[in-house]
């Protein structure tokens, strides 16, 4: 039973996710008079359409649970030949500032997203202070045997700023445990002192963890005014992260094989539904950002290679070829579903 519903909270999750990403392209392409073929949930074969009277647009539900689409025309120039769609209601027809919105805000749609989640669940249960000071701290913890006293701010852990207590974490990540870190702090009196701290080795059955003693959990607060300055601090950081990890994989400190797919995002909604609802929408808000960064990303096949393309002519002063764009985008999506066979295989590996 639990695996049916850790499966139905991964395909609601996703879907979500999707559908706030296909309508942020969908609504656009309404309001720049682009031709919208269909409006998908899914992939694959369809279970169910409708198309509505005086409406141009098939909404459909997909047999495959990850992914959609939205089909504009004048995308692909190949499949649109033969379509009897007025040349001014094509996307290629439209200017590039239109095509850019078009394309830009299917990522957009997904920030909101994660703005609008982390704001509703942290003002119907609680926010965090999110200042990173230490508090909490026993007198064995490692950093405290170098020096480190509670109401310290930590402003620096090996040279990198820190803004939030989630930042602490996702520094002391990509630390080498077997080697001393670096902790600048800020005293209650305002001077600032460098530490070195070398993490504590603990074993919980087969699980080795390396702890340096910091409570990462602010104090709870309440109210719209506190809700609205976590959801920005938290929506902050996510970003962060999500610049952080991609500068870790180009310098080799985050492999490709600690990259997760689908099976390995379905696991990580089993963690987080034994851990409680909030857990669970905090995790839709941080995978609708990751959607929406990586689309972003200057790779053909995603939103940010047509917003490159749309870059180039601006610069060039005319379109690239549209069959070239289209050869390009082709090879980039089959490189792309390699890659996620790859990471899918080792998750599959990660899970036994």
């Amino acid at each position: 039973m639990s695996i049916v519903i850790n499966l139905l909270l991964f395909i609601f999750i996703l879907g979500v996710i999707v559908a706030i990403h296909e309508f942020g392209h969908f609504i656009f392409a309404k309001m720049m008079g682009v031709y919208v073929y269909e409006y998908a949930i899914g992939m694959g074969p369809k279970l169910f359409s409708f198309k509505p009277k005086k409406s141009e647009t098939v909404y459909s539900i997909r047999a495959v649970p990850l992914g959609g689409f939205c089909s504009l025309a004048g995308e692909d120039t190949e499949f649109d030949d033969g379509e009897n769609v007025p040349k001014d209601r094509r996307l290629q027809s439209k200017k590039p500032w239109q095509r850019f919105f078009i394309m830009f805000m299917g990522p957009g749609f997904n920030f909101l997203l994660t703005i609008v989640v982390i704001f509703v669940v942290t003002l119907f249960t609680n926010s965090y202070t999110t200042t990173p000071i230490v508090r909490k701290m026993s007198a064995d913890a490692p950093i405290a045997q170098v020096g480190i006293e509670n109401g310290d701010k930590i402003v620096k852990i090996n040279d990198h700023n820190i803004y939030t207590y989630d930042d602490i974490q996702l520094r002391l990540a990509l630390t080498d445990k077997k080697k001393k870190v670096k902790f600048e702090v800020e005293k209650k009196d305002g001077k600032k002192v460098t530490y070195s701290v070398l993490a504590k080795k603990t074993k919980e059955g087969k699980t080795t963890r390396y702890v340096y003693g910091i409570n990462t959990l602010g104090e709870k607060t309440t109210g719209v005014g506190n809700a609205v300055k976590y959801t920005f601090t938290k929506t902050g950081y996510y970003f962060r992260e999500m610049f952080t990890t991609l500068g870790a994989l180009f310098t080799g400190k985050v492999s490709v094989k600690d990259l997760s797919g689908p099976v390995g995002i379905y696991s990580i909604v089993g963690k987080s539904r034994e851990q409680g609802a909030r857990y669970l929408f905090f995790l839709m808000a941080f995978l609708s950002l990751n959607v929406g960064f990586l689309n972003l990303l200057p790779i053909p096949a995603f939103d940010g290679g047509h917003i490159l393309f749309i870059l180039i002519e601006l610069i060039r002063r005319k379109p690239v070829n549209p069959k070239v764009e289209n050869i390009i985008h082709t090879v980039g999506l089959v490189l792309l579903l390699l890659l996620m066979v790859f990471v899918t295989i080792n998750d599959i590996f990660r899970l036994f």
